[in-house]
């Protein structure tokens, strides 16, 4: 077994300590005894050896101190300043892990939730809504003939559509609504606690919302349209059957001319 030198100094310096006391212990011993003893024959000679002995625990006891601040102290010194390093290292390293896992599950265009956000949450909220048996709505959105904008306009206003979009959902959702970008020109919502009447009209406003919005595309203000599929859980299906589910509902919407909801 190998010691850290901080161990062995320590070691050493209990070892010092040790030896000192064991030194005073002689030297009182030599003494012990009522004080005429002082005056036997033979005394004076012990007298003679306890101060030789005293002036060597003076010397051992300087020794110690000297390599107590000498080699000790810079030792903890040392692990002091180095606990600290590693202190702000493991800082720095959870900050950076934790804005890793955060641009991991945000889309970087939007600042939306992104699809694996959208994924693990949804997943989520079904297991927690099933064992307090509440509905769950789910929502689809595409923007329609989003591929002309950007043939027409650039990608800049196409950009700018998506986040306009993006923070249009993100204002008329509730705190506990997931609202996610899940790729391109589509986005999804999971609704808790509305039965599909509300769901439904939640989605006219949404899709009203979206159609009143004006972009700025530099010459003309730019307006779109959005499709929307809803369904509403059944308790029994799973993640992926909920999400295929509402994403008929989004191909029947546009199956049906767009700028529309189906449920």
């Amino acid at each position: 077994m190998r010691f850290h030198k901080a161990e062995t100094a320590f070691f050493v310096f209990i070892a010092l300590i040790l030896t000192a006391a064991l030194a005073i212990f002689y030297g009182w011993s030599l003494l012990h005894g009522p004080a005429e003893q002082l005056y036997m024959p033979g005394r004076v000679a012990a007298i003679e050896q306890l101060q030789v002995l005293l002036l060597a625990v003076m010397l051992l006891l300087a020794g110690t101190l000297v390599f107590g601040l000498f080699f000790i102290f810079p030792q903890i010194r040392t692990q002091v300043k180095e606990g600290g390093k590693l202190r702000e290292m493991t800082a720095s390293l959870s900050a950076r892990s934790r804005n890793l896992e955060q641009a991991a599950l945000t889309d970087g265009l939007t600042g939306m939730q992104n699809r694996r956000y959208f994924d693990d949450a949804l997943k989520e909220y079904l297991g927690e809504f099933r064992r307090i048996g509440k509905p769950v709505g789910l929502m689809i959105l595409d923007l329609d003939h989003f591929k002309l904008v950007n043939d027409t306009y650039g990608h800049d206003v196409g950009d700018e559509v998506l986040r306009s979009v993006g923070k249009c959902l993100k204002n008329m959702t509730r705190y506990h609504d997931v609202v996610a970008r899940l790729g391109g020109e589509e986005f999804a919502i999971v609704a808790p606690n509305m039965d599909l009447e509300l769901l439904q009209r939640f989605a006219e406003r949404m899709r009203k919302a979206i159609a009143s919005l004006a972009i700025d595309a530099g010459t003309a203000q730019l307006n779109v349209t959005s499709s929307v599929g809803l369904a509403l859980w059944d308790r029994e299906e799973s993640a992926e059957d909920f999400y295929r589910r509402a994403d008929k509902q989004l191909y029947e919407a546009k199956r049906q001319g767009r700028n529309r909801v189906c449920a």
